[in-house]
């Protein structure tokens, strides 16, 4: 597997960067500590510019190649999750409530191990943005970045980014042309009826049973409303009611996600919801108010660009190592928000067999540090040549 040998000769580096991130997990935009760590191996790294604050802790730092040229975006998530660790290792985290489940302490590695490579050889033309981006996880710090003008800023032309794939082989690349993560939207349902006592149905509108009605026609809409072969999700993952057995609740709530690729289809579900809320409501003489929120987009990779980071991914992995077309997933992810603003590519990385993303006892796998960094070295080299 051929990973570039400067590269490999800073592994152990490497690691140690990772380590130090990972036991300093923080969530959503206040990733302060995670930032600074980012800035100082940055200028140690000798990049020309550093941009902090963009979205509250995000960088964008700038490598200037030689000669003229585009600006080619490269993306690491730096966020961590709300739970507690449950890895055992040395370099566990030292945030209690706070742990690196997903992997972006190794997300950050590999870009910052990349930046050390493009600075010291540039042999490339034009320049690199360097996007460490917070929030991933909640909020969508992709699109705060995005909205405060990035992309225009620095004058970026198309954006890459990785993610790690517990399961996936190590070291073997996974992307797919078009849709590779759903849309995530998520839906609040709040049903008001009339409560009273348990022995005494009659005197109440039980929004009990509504609730269960609800939650059983929303089923339908995946099984009688979409076309059979197409991608849809719809999950209900909460409904809260009740205190007592004798008493009937006032209130109940239902709560669940949406996964879509289609603006067509997640126009669909949300009118079939409101349809289904107002007409269960009217036949359990109850009020049932439906909140929609639309969440991520879908990550949608160009066509043309995912072929030629297939390319790259060949070039360090092997074409037997690298699956251009593979299944989409129901994921989401706010890179989305990021290729809905420049054409690019989002890949996953095997990580090989572990716990998997989001699980306390997951820990990114450091053997794959310096292949994603070689990718993403790799990458910025093929796309824009010197000369």
């Amino acid at each position: 597997m051929p990973v570039i040998n400067r590269i490999a000769d800073f592994a152990e580096e490497m690691k140690g960067w990772r380590h130090a991130l990972h036991q300093i997990p923080e969530l959503g935009l206040d990733l302060f500590k995670t930032a600074a760590f980012v800035a100082e191996r940055l200028q140690e790294i000798g990049v020309d510019e550093i941009h902090e604050g963009i979205a509250k802790t995000g960088i964008v730092a700038i490598i200037k190649g030689q000669g003229d040229g585009p600006t080619i975006g490269l993306r690491a998530d730096m966020d961590a999750l709300p739970m507690a660790e449950e890895t055992g290792v040395a370099h566990a985290s030292i945030h209690a409530g706070a742990m690196h489940a997903c992997g972006h302490d190794g997300h950050t590695t590999m870009l910052l191990g990349a930046a050390k490579y493009l600075a010291e050889t540039r042999k490339f033309s034009g320049k690199v943005a360097l996007i460490f981006q917070p929030a991933e996880e909640i909020i969508g710090g992709g699109r705060i970045m995005v909205e405060e003008g990035i992309m225009d800023r620095f004058d970026i032309s198309e954006v890459y980014a990785l993610h790690n794939a517990p399961g996936l082989p190590e070291g073997c690349f996974l992307t797919t042309p078009g849709p590779i993560m759903a849309a995530v939207d998520t839906f609040h349902i709040n049903i008001k009826g009339l409560g009273g006592h348990g022995a005494l149905p009659h005197e109440t509108r039980d929004p009990v049973v509504a609730a269960c009605a609800i939650a059983t026609a929303i089923q339908t809409i995946v099984s009688r409303n979409h076309h059979a072969l197409g991608d849809l999700v719809i999950s209900v993952t909460q409904i809260h009611t009740g205190t007592i057995d004798n008493v009937i609740p006032e209130t109940a709530y239902i709560n669940g996600t949406i996964r879509t690729f289609d603006p067509a289809v997640q126009t669909m579900v949300r009118r079939r919801m409101e349809e289904i809320c107002s007409g269960q409501g009217v036949a359990y003489g109850v009020e049932a108010v439906l909140d929609f929120e639309e969440g991520y987009p879908p990550t949608v990779n160009d066509a043309t660009k995912a072929s030629f980071a297939v390319g790259v991914a060949e070039d360090i992995a092997g074409p037997d190592r690298v699956q251009g077309q593979a299944d989409r997933e129901m994921g989401a992810e706010d890179f989305g928000y990021m290729l809905k603003a420049r054409p690019g590519a989002y890949l996953f990385l095997g990580q090989g067999e572990s716990a998997g993303l989001h699980h306390p006892a997951y820990d990114f796998n450091d053997e794959i540090a310096p292949i994603g960094a070689s990718f993403f070295a790799r990458l910025v080299e093929k796309a824009q040549p010197v000369g």
